[in-house]
């Protein structure tokens, strides 16, 4: 999932839905909704359309797809939403060397205001070099 998460990110996110994600980048709204979110419904549907079907079809692999989608956008909620951005404080002033390399990562990603240039589009995968940040304070 995260190989394809890096393609949604980079190539439709900062691509034709751009129009979507792009006050996610902005920060000068101070709205708790912003039209990013949006993703979410666009995502669950149609996790919820092959959950279904695959249920419906004795628990076939489209069950198993659509319930991998449904656990990867729940922990997508969880570390980006209440994580990274702090929608809901929690784990902020961890000193866990990954989550203060993921939070640094998503910082780089998010200095980026345009959809053009721009840099670590995955999720979990950290680039090597924010490790290193981190780890050597240990």
């Amino acid at each position: 999932m995260e190989a394809l998460t890096w393609v949604i990110h980079r190539y439709v996110m900062h691509g034709f839905l751009w129009s979507l994600h792009k006050d996610h980048h902005d920060k000068s709204n101070d709205s708790k909704v912003e039209r990013n979110d949006y993703f979410f419904i666009i995502f669950a549907i149609p996790a919820i359309v092959m959950m279904y079907y695959g249920k419906t079809h004795g628990f076939n692999g489209w069950f198993y797809i659509g319930l991998g989608v449904t656990l990867y956008g729940m922990a997508y909620f969880f570390v980006h939403d209440i994580f990274i951005h702090q929608r809901i404080p929690f784990l902020r002033n961890t000193q866990n060397p990954y989550l203060l390399a993921l939070r640094r990562a998503h910082k780089q990603h998010h200095k980026h205001l345009g959809k053009e240039e721009g840099e670590c589009f995955g999720f979990l995968w950290v680039p090597y070099k924010y490790f290193k940040m981190y780890f050597k304070k240990a």
